[in-house]
């Protein structure tokens, strides 16, 4: 199916006139078309952080339900489905120049309709393995890797006075597919929402909950709904982003037509799969793996290899095109925005994926001495609060504030707004730190709960602000050709916080010091305020808060 370039008046999906930076043309044609796109397009991204994030959810109610899997291995689902979100942001954050905005857009959108088909039917059988389980949060990661795409796509269709703003539209409501899903999910699993077709429902082993409070162990649940649900929004969404959307052929010179692009774009996220899974079978522990990597090696070597497939395998203008997007990593301001993105996104996606569990192995236990004077953490604590009933505020804060971050900084400039927010952050983490080790030692620790949330949603508030406040910097220090892939692969390699996350505390929890984790990410944070300072913000620097 061949597409035919057109001039931004006319109706063909892709437009070959594309003039933001002329006011009158913006103010004409420019503006509708850009808006358009960008309400399509927040949606589309909302339902891939959903499908991403809903490990976080999916485990507090595998264990609640007694699914047969440690701690521990519920941590590393939602671990795994980070991962991979992050790793498969790496070609997504290519895709756009090669296959173009619309074509991306609506294939990447409908792929979700696969691990959320697939996680509902795997939930229907708590005695499957647990690798069966692994891959299906392995499969969610398409979720994840949609941001790198919808965002470098976003970012070309507006002025650069006005992409702070867009961008940080397109990625806070998109950051709102987190919170929906914290919300949806405990919601639709209370009742039998396809009927016979859904399955049947489990009962609770242990208390649960949802937005409005407590559910009783005993409770039948429908579990499977938390995949089976996206299926009534993905299937119209689909639909609305193939006719909706544009492609804009001065971004996307080669995109050759619906079908090649599609190719184009199931070839290289197939590619992502494979470094991912060889990764992650290094890293996991028997019987799912070797366990021969630890986190630190095995995410580098994953990062590396997938960027070495890509450009080795790559084929025709495909290949002339990655070439040349790869010129982004000779540019030193790539590497110091990525850092600074982990600070913000990282943070807000990795505390989205980890704090669910958190709660629920933090508070949900009381913590008291043996007869040797030894702390256990096995007793069931009965005043415990439901990781279902509160972990969606601090997602919901967090993306509700990023467009506020992406209008503070086309005011006042983006460095300075990453610099506040990265002192409020080192304090906030280590302040949660301390609140972690206080509730952990105690046989009453709700009585933490709500200084633990309070300083959660402050960190959350700080991260989306700072998201808002980098996508600004990257738009105005890279032009408009580098923008878009620069922004995709700092989103990548930030992603990697939703791995890091659930593994470091998960780790932590493990060893009963929780609160070292927290005491960690406040030190990252500490190092990242002085290498904002550093290139943006110094009386000598080269780029002065951008």
């Amino acid at each position: 199916m061949k597409q035919h370039s057109v001039p931004a008046s006319g109706r063909s999906v892709d437009i070959s006139d594309w003039r933001p930076e002329d006011e009158q043309f913006w103010e004409s044609t420019g503006k509708r078309i850009a808006y358009r796109n960008l309400w399509i397009s927040v949606p589309a991204l909302l339902c891939g952080f959903a499908i991403w994030g809903m490990w976080g959810i999916i485990t507090v109610q595998m264990l609640n339900l007694g699914f047969p899997f440690s701690q521990a291995e519920l941590f590393s689902l939602t671990a795994i489905s980070g991962l991979a979100g992050a790793t498969m942001r790496i070609p997504a954050s290519f895709l756009i120049r090669l296959s173009g905005g619309r074509n991306t857009i609506f294939l990447t959108t409908a792929m979700l309709l696969a691990p959320a088909m697939g996680t509902g039917i795997a939930l229907q059988h708590p005695e499957w393995p647990l690798w069966v389980f692994q891959l299906m949060a392995l499969w969610s990661g398409v979720g994840g890797g949609n941001f790198a795409s919808s965002m470098s796509n976003i970012g070309t269709f507006f002025p650069k006075r006005l992409q702070g703003t867009a961008l940080g539209l397109n990625a806070g409501l998109g950051n709102f597919g987190v919170t929906t899903m914290q919300i949806v999910i405990p919601l639709v699993m209370t009742v039998s929402l396809f009927g016979g077709l859904g399955g049947e429902p489990m009962t609770l082993v242990k208390d649960s909950g949802w937005i409005f409070g407590k559910i009783a162990a005993g409770t039948p649940t429908w579990v499977q709904n938390a995949g089976f649900a996206w299926l009534l929004s993905l299937v119209p969404l689909s639909l609305v982003c193939f006719f909706g959307m544009n492609n804009l052929t001065t971004v996307s010179p080669h995109i050759g037509g619906t079908i090649p692009a599609f190719l184009k774009i199931i070839w290289l996220y197939t590619l992502s799969f494979v470094p991912a899974g060889i990764g992650l079978y290094l890293y996991l522990p028997a019987p799912s793996g070797l366990g021969v990597l630890n986190m630190w090696l095995a995410m580098p070597l994953i990062i590396v290899s997938t960027l070495m497939v890509m450009k080795l395998t790559a084929f025709g203008t495909m290949k002339d095109n990655i070439a040349a997007q790869f010129s982004i990593f000779k540019n030193k301001h790539t590497w110091a925005m990525t850092v600074l993105y982990i600070v913000t996104f990282g943070s807000f996606i990795g505390f989205s994926m980890a704090l669910p569990l958190s709660i629920t192995v933090i508070f949900g236990i009381s913590h008291v001495p043996d007869a040797s004077g030894v702390l256990q953490h096995t007793l069931k604590n009965p005043n415990a609060p439901s990781a279902l009933t509160y972990a969606w505020i601090g997602p919901f804060v967090g993306a509700l504030v990023r467009p506020i971050g992406g209008w503070l900084s086309d005011k006042t400039g983006g460095s300075i707004v990453t610099q506040w927010i990265s002192a409020v952050m080192v304090v906030a983490s280590g302040a949660v730190g301390y609140v972690m080790w206080l509730a952990y030692q105690s046989a009453t620790p709700e009585q933490y709960f709500l200084v633990f949330m309070l300083l959660f949603v402050l960190l959350f508030t700080a991260s989306g602000i700072g998201n808002g406040s980098t996508f600004r910097s990257i738009a105005v220090i890279f032009d408009r050709q580098q923008a878009g892939p620069v922004l995709g692969w700092t989103s990548a390699v930030a992603a990697y916080g939703a791995f890091i996350a659930p593994v470091v505390i998960g780790q932590q929890i493990k060893a009963g010091t929780p609160e070292v984790a927290m005491y960690g990410f406040a030190v990252f944070y500490a190092l990242c305020l002085l290498l904002n300072w550093w290139f943006y913000l110094r009386a000598g620097a080269e780029i002065r808060n951008p």
